[in-house]
């Protein structure tokens, strides 16, 4: 082998061994999940000032509409569809949301420190 060939050889192999920085603009995912008409679980957290992506999965029939004036969304979910809402960056603090067509009992709250 070829110096050449084994300087690339160890750069791929390092390059591969070692974890990948998490950047500051990638979203932090956050898996949330609808049943009987209550978010599980009913508290997710996310870091601040780092955008958010919620995956909301929905285990029931009916649909719902995942709601909240603090997060400035609105989606609605079909019975047993899957949805992402995407949160630009936000300041540490606590934002409640609800689902719109079950709101006594789904309800939840995302807590960003």
């Amino acid at each position: 082998m070829r110096i050449e060939q084994v300087l690339a050889a160890l750069l791929i192999a390092a390059s591969t061994a070692l974890p990948s920085p998490v950047r500051a603009d990638e979203p932090f995912a956050i898996g949330l999940t609808l049943k009987d008409h209550q978010f599980e679980p009913a508290e997710i957290k996310a870091p601040a000032n780092r955008p958010i992506e919620i995956t909301l999965k929905n285990e029931d029939n009916a649909f719902e509409e995942f709601d909240s004036s603090a997060l400035r969304t609105e989606k609605i979910v079909t019975g047993h569809g899957t949805i992402t809402i995407k949160l630009k960056p936000l300041a540490a603090g606590r934002y409640p949301f609800q689902g719109e067509y079950h709101a006594k009992t789904a309800q939840g709250m995302l807590v960003v420190e």
